[in-house]
């Protein structure tokens, strides 16, 4: 090749890796513009994202996973509710098209319609609009078939970077850059996650654990030891009397031998009564569950299985002095889960009695952990809760009834992406909680404050799970921290407590991380709710961009004429 055709040559290469960088810049670099971005595809993520769309404005939809939707997709279907009235909105247009989505035969492979009966406060009255029990994939569907009627951006596997992804420009969120690099720019910013990510990295205040009943002047918060705790007038809440162990269970590794050292996940001493620390209550996996055999994925266990993190199961069913259906003075179920019957032969499975799928102690970290230190704490939740279905099944300590019981179950395989049958989906029941000026409690629960700016109900009791184990004073184990307080109304969740404080962040609303207590979020913390609170989010960002205002500064006559006119229910 002659000098000519060498210079040629390498123009055409320049060029190539010119336009190669441009297109990279153009992937990675880029800043994209929306009204509205919203971080986290959970429930209330995806309800924000639909009310964006129908007030017209431009909304990107982002989600750290493969999957939106959340605890709602992820295995809790057996809805939470109170009171189905207090449900309005997008949250209970998602439960009509639950109902269409089941009335239609086609969509029922493992048992006839007729075959399946829901009951308690989710069943389906006659003539009832509505259907609260579902499965994962069902609510996937719905959801995106919800989704797909409007202009909504959907960005998947996009995780915020944490340490210096949010600009803020004069108390104002500029941008967020995601990991990848990826920009998203916004008038109005809403942090949809359970973990707060969003609010946290833009330097808004919040809390982790739980506060002492002397902060907001309070009865259920803090540590929760007592077996017994008035907490409305005429009303006792059994707190440490449910989910906890016969008496006479022994806590260390060698029985009657403190110098032997404690079993795994307990601790010496609760704390004092009352008293606040930065524990949080346990999550678990909601498990879908089948005992359809062509369908049923038996119980696996897992490689690093130790049969030491289960010693306090078996002692639980040893301890026992008569037959195993007398073993609790409170329900009577062989095992310790609770099998909420979802359509098509599936299960809502959810923790039950004093050694179950909760796992007690072990997620202190994971509010503020990285997101590496997160899926550790993730896959240890997996681990345990895999180890613990296949020693009810299998090991040969457990009772022959309840093994029996217990092998006729498996996880199913139509449900979640990974081949075990498994989701990726922790119950993250709670972790940070945003602190502004308005900060929802105990005294909202019980109606002993009303909040006036009312942007929805929640209508569930305050409940706390377990929170620690621990040795009592008799030298054995107790679990700690459960709340079970019900008995009150529906009552109102103030706008103010889902906006920081003005001079921390001014463009930014957060559905979820509600600024709340510990025991006020025990009430709020439920699927229906966020979807409520994410569709309100949406329409006071709307308006808040329509004005040019601060989020803090929609009249709340505005927002409110415009939730009724959406059917919200805010009284």
């Amino acid at each position: 090749m002659d000098r000519l055709g060498n210079v040629k040559s390498y123009f055409i290469k320049l060029i190539g890796c010119l336009s190669l960088s441009l297109i990279t810049l153009g992937a990675y670099g880029q800043t994209k513009k929306y009204d509205i971005v919203i971080y986290g595809g959970t429930s209330a993520g995806v309800s924000a994202a639909l009310q964006s769309s129908r007030m017209g404005k431009s909304v990107v939809l982002i989600e750290p996973t493969n999957r939106i939707g959340g605890l709602t997709t992820g295995g809790l279907g057996q809805t939470d509710i109170g009171n189905k009235q207090a449900i309005g909105g997008i949250s209970r247009e998602f439960y009509e098209n639950i109902k269409k989505y089941y009335d239609d035969p086609k969509n029922w492979k493992w048992e006839e319609k007729s075959e399946y009966m829901d009951s308690g406060q989710t069943r389906t009255e006659e003539g009832e609009a509505t259907m609260w029990t579902f499965e994962p994939s069902a609510a996937l569907t719905v959801y995106k078939s919800m989704m797909d009627k409007e202009k909504i951006k959907m960005v998947y596997n996009e995780r915020l970077n944490r340490e210096s992804g949010v600009k803020k420009v004069n108390g104002k969120i500029e941008s967020i850059t995601m990991e990848s690099g990826k920009t998203y720019k916004g008038k109005v910013y809403l942090d949809a996650t359970y973990e707060g990510d969003l609010m946290a990295s833009a330097g808004v205040s919040y809390a982790v654990g739980r506060e002492s009943n002397a902060e907001y002047g309070e009865t259920l918060n803090g540590v929760q030891a007592n077996s017994i705790n008035r907490a409305l007038t005429g009303f006792v809440s059994k707190n440490a009397f449910n989910h906890n162990f016969i008496p006479g269970v022994d806590p260390y590794v060698k029985k009657g031998d403190p110098s032997s050292g404690l079993l795994p996940n307990v601790n010496e001493k609760p704390g004092l009564e009352g008293e606040g620390d930065k524990k949080i209550q346990a999550y678990c996996f909601r498990m879908c569950l089948t005992d359809h055999p062509e369908n049923r994925i038996p119980f696996q266990k897992p490689a690093n299985y130790d049969e030491i993190n289960y010693e306090l199961l078996f002692r639980n069913y040893e301890a026992r002095k008569g037959p195993i259906r007398e073993m609790y003075s409170y329900g009577n179920s062989l095992l310790p889960w609770i099998n909420s019957s979802m359509p098509n032969r599936k299960t809502d499975t959810n923790n039950k009695f004093g050694f179950s799928t909760d796992y007690i102690g072990r997620n202190y970290d994971y509010p503020e952990a990285s997101y590496a230190e997160r899926e550790r704490i993730i896959e240890d939740h997996r681990n345990y809760q895999m180890g613990l279905m296949w020693t009810l099944a299998n090991h040969p300590r457990i009772p022959e009834e309840v093994r029996e019981e217990a092998s006729r179950w498996g996880t199913s395989k139509d449900e979640f992406e990974r081949a075990d049958g498994w989701q990726q989906q922790l119950y993250i029941r709670e972790a940070r909680r945003m602190v502004s000026d308005y900060v929802m409690t105990q005294k909202n629960c019980e109606a002993l404050v009303v909040a006036e700016d009312a942007i929805g109900l929640a209508a569930y009791g305050m409940d706390s799970h377990n929170v620690q184990r621990y040795v009592d004073a008799n030298g054995y184990v107790q679990n700690e921290g459960n709340v079970e307080a019900h008995g009150f109304k529906p009552y109102p969740i103030s706008y103010r407590s889902l906006v920081p404080k003005k001079e921390e962040c001014n463009n930014l609303i957060v559905p979820i991380c509600v600024s709340s207590t510990h025991i006020a979020f025990g009430s709020i913390r439920m699927e229906p709710v966020f979807m409520v609170l994410g569709q309100s989010a949406a329409t006071a960002a709307s308006l808040a961009i329509d004005a040019n205002s601060n989020v803090q500064d929609v009249p709340y006559h505005n927002l409110r004429e415009q939730l009724l006119k959406d059917g919200q229910r805010v009284k």
